[in-house]
């Protein structure tokens, strides 16, 4: 087990590993909002190399409502991942319940021009409970 990345999800040879941080310094719990940084590492652990196109994220808030985002790449990127290779990114999320969860999928494209769908592992957003 990665300790860094505790939660992992490999699809194609494309390992997608993910960790996850609160961000007191970010959060405002008394007017609703709390924060996350995620870090992403993906790895492609096959033997051709692999391109990044587009991502798509399911939020889910402490109250269950789902909320869906897709765009290109990742952090204005669409990087291309040679075999052996990795590339990292750390995003952040906004939530307006102290819980929540993500999940989702990014699109790539092998070197045989076929695109697939690499699964990220779903991962808690928990905030610390402040004892009062």
């Amino acid at each position: 087990m990665n300790f860094l990345f505790p939660h992992v999800a490999t699809t194609e040879g494309v390992n997608v590993r993910v960790s996850v941080s609160f961000l007191p310094e970010q959060s405002e719990p008394r007017r609703g909002r709390w924060f996350w940084a995620y870090h992403i590492r993906l790895e492609n652990i096959g033997v051709g190399a692999v391109q990044l196109l587009t991502r798509h994220w399911v939020i889910t808030d402490g109250r269950g409502a789902k909320h869906t985002v897709e765009g290109e790449g990742v952090v204005g990127e669409q990087p291309l991942i040679e075999p052996g290779g990795s590339f990292d990114y750390v995003s952040g999320c906004p939530l307006a319940t102290p819980t929540g969860a993500m999940q989702g999928s990014y699109r790539m494209v092998g070197e045989d021009g076929r695109s697939f769908d690499v699964e990220i592992p779903r991962f808690a957003l928990i905030a610390p409970t402040v004892a009062g």
